[in-house]
């Protein structure tokens, strides 16, 4: 008798339908308080640029791209009128971006957006199914050192509070080539 047969189990595509989803979310959540030009990589650098200016080579590091990846997305920044960007005063090597006050209320919008949806996920599903799909997400990094380090600063306080999860990526500060 032949082994029974069961069509695979298809994780990534599911977490890609997620991720798709997540950003639609994002982008419709942002449109409705007026910012309708949202991209994939505003979550994150908005968030990284509201603690302070960053090099262009540390924004990079942060977002696992080359310099001129960052680059483009800092040029994309200021087309935007979000941030700016300028020479660094003791390294003028260094590029620094900074927000300008539009991308500050950006930034804001973001976090807010992002805190919106946490929560509302967090209402929708038990503690323990959260819980075990952060077990499940954190298994996918099981060989990507820099992922998994990153992750553990993401641990949830408790999801059986009512406290948000925090919506803060990782950076590098310090001294760095742009």
């Amino acid at each position: 008798m032949a082994p029974e047969s069961r069509p695979p189990y298809r994780f990534g595509d599911l977490l890609a339908l997620a991720r798709q989803s997540w950003v639609a979310q994002m982008a419709s959540g942002l449109d409705e308080l007026g910012y309708p030009d949202y991209r994939r990589s505003d979550a994150a650098v908005m968030r990284l640029l509201q603690r302070g200016p960053l090099s262009i080579g540390h924004l990079g590091e942060a977002l696992g791209v080359t310099r001129q990846a960052a680059r483009k997305v800092a040029d994309g920044l200021e087309r935007r009128g979000l941030a700016l960007t300028a020479r660094d005063e003791q390294d003028s090597r260094q590029v620094n971006i900074v927000l300008t006050s539009e991308g500050e209320a950006y930034a804001r919008a973001v976090v807010a957006v992002i805190d919106r949806l946490n929560e509302e996920l967090r209402q929708r599903v038990d503690p323990d199914q959260l819980m075990a799909a952060d077990a499940v997400l954190r298994a996918v990094l099981h060989d990507d050192d820099r992922s998994r380090r990153r992750a553990a600063r993401l641990a949830p306080r408790s999801l059986h509070s009512t406290e948000a999860m925090p919506a803060e990526p990782d950076a590098p500060r310090g001294k760095g080539d742009s």
